[in-house]
């Protein structure tokens, strides 16, 4: 595929107003991941529900953000960055609006499944910047996207948390309904065109790929419930598998293959795809369930509104992300992305100690989540993306990058539904116990710890070619 390069002679107004463009697209996904989490218990009381729903819509969520990033990711090869771009904002105002007028659960989950589609805006970002920016200032354009990946620098939880308890969890699909709407207004008149490739989707692989994780992640959610031993949870699960190995095949012989198997298979693909999902499904199955649940349980937990929830345990670690994204997307380049992986991993899983062993106390709880935002939301996640474009084939250069962007709605699903799980089957019929949530932040930390493992397996094209 062609590219075209902004040279560092381009105005100045011309990066800005697409940065400005691609900030407000990537944010009319990130805010409908990050304002529901204070609002988790709201949406089950007033849905007549129970945690194990409210955390299969958190797990459709991103699941279906991983599946966008892959298949919509690839169609843009060959339908244009933009036109994508601006098609999956409209599917997440569909979802938004669905949300707000939920009446049943099941209405609520077809929203959030809509919405977790828009995740694929990630994936388009970065394409079109590494298309139309030179690479001095990819790096710290990059980090500036990658801060909203973490949240509106805590903002947005905060609102989130207030619109909560004052007008219910319907409003925050208001805002975020209208903040889309003027996203795709901007990204019309300032992301440009860009080329386009020839070929054809592989929409073989994108059905058998969708098929599979969607059996595989659903049997995780939903086996503390059914029972791990049940036949739906056996047919979902031995059916995500075997779809997967069929993908898997197929894929080495398509012509547009919509993964490139090769990258896959070396040691700069698998260890870095691997470590996105840990990390994700650590912090994720952490952060946007267990977290809300225990801060805001009276009893069992601190028995916070979810305004103060959010204030103390959510907005702390999105605020500090924004302000180290940036950071780390300026030093990635001159350090190497592969140590800043390393550096990130081992801050984050640093965190997670005094958080899974002293989970009854508030200011631990607090000061942990502070320093992931910094070791997690700000540098390991620019610094994961960063590898990824760095280490792609100049061939396929958005192969590793899309992998990697579904890698982040494959771990934050597998996080909530391990979390979910996990606080089912310890708490029972009943509300979540103490002990349901400690087991929860023990199955994250393990997530984390795996992350690290994969980290250090990481060989960058020059370790491998040398």
């Amino acid at each position: 595929m062609t590219t075209v390069r902004d040279q560092s002679s381009a105005p100045a107004v011309r990066y800005a107003a697409l940065l400005t463009a691609l900030v407000l697209a990537v944010a009319g996904y990130q805010i409908n991941a990050t304002m529901l989490a204070p609002a988790l218990p709201d949406v089950i009381r007033r849905l007549h529900t129970d945690s194990d729903a409210a955390g299969l819509a958190q797990t459709l969520f991103f699941l279906f953000a991983a599946i966008g990033q892959v298949t919509l990711g690839r169609l843009s090869d060959y339908v244009g960055r933009r036109r994508m771009l601006l098609a999956t904002l409209a599917v997440a105002v569909l979802g938004e609006a669905a949300c707000v007028f939920a009446p049943t659960i099941e209405i609520f989950i077809v929203g959030r499944i809509l919405q977790g589609v828009s995740a694929a805006a990630f994936t388009l970002a970065y394409l079109t910047l590494h298309e139309t920016l030179s690479p001095r200032k990819f790096g710290g354009a990059m980090g500036i996207i990658t801060a909203v990946n973490g949240g509106i620098a805590g903002v947005d939880t905060l609102i989130g948390g207030s619109v909560a308890d004052s007008v219910g969890f319907r409003g925050i699909f208001l805002i975020t309904l209208v903040i889309t709407l003027v996203a795709i207004v901007v990204v019309y008149f300032r992301v440009p065109a860009t080329e386009v490739s020839t070929g054809r989707m592989d929409w073989k692989g994108a059905a058998l790929l969708g098929i599979g994780l969607t059996g595989v992640l659903l049997a995780l959610n939903q086996g503390g419930s059914w029972g791990w031993t049940s036949p739906a949870t056996l047919v979902l699960l031995v059916g995500g598998v075997l779809a997967l190995v069929l993908f898997a095949v197929a894929e080495r012989s398509a012509r547009d293959a919509i993964i490139d198997t090769s990258v896959l298979a070396s040691r700069r693909g698998w260890p870095l795809l691997l470590c996105t999902v840990f990390t994700l499904a650590g912090v994720f199955g952490m952060l946007n369930f267990t977290i809300p649940l225990l801060t805001q349980a009276e009893g069992e937990g601190y028995g916070l509104s979810a305004t103060m929830s959010a204030l103390l345990f959510l907005v702390p670690a999105s605020a500090l992300g924004a302000v180290a994204a940036p950071l780390a997307g300026h030093f990635g380049p001159r350090i190497g992305w592969r140590r800043s992986v390393l550096v990130g991993s081992v801050g984050t899983a640093a965190a997670f100690v005094p958080l899974v062993l002293f989970p009854q106390s508030s200011w631990i709880t607090f000061a942990a989540l502070a320093v992931l935002g910094v070791t997690y939301t700000g540098y390991l996640l620019t610094s994961l993306n960063g590898l990824a474009v760095d280490s792609a084939p100049a061939d396929k250069p958005g192969s590793l990058p899309g992998l990697n962007g579904a890698c982040f709605g494959i771990g934050a699903s597998l996080g909530i539904a391990v979390s979910a799980s996990v606080v089912t089957a310890v708490s029972g019929d009943g509300a979540p116990t103490f002990d349901a949530l400690h087991a929860a932040l023990w199955s994250s930390g393990g997530f984390v710890a795996l992350a690290l493992v994969a980290a250090l397996l990481i060989k960058t094209p020059d370790d491998q070619n040398g």
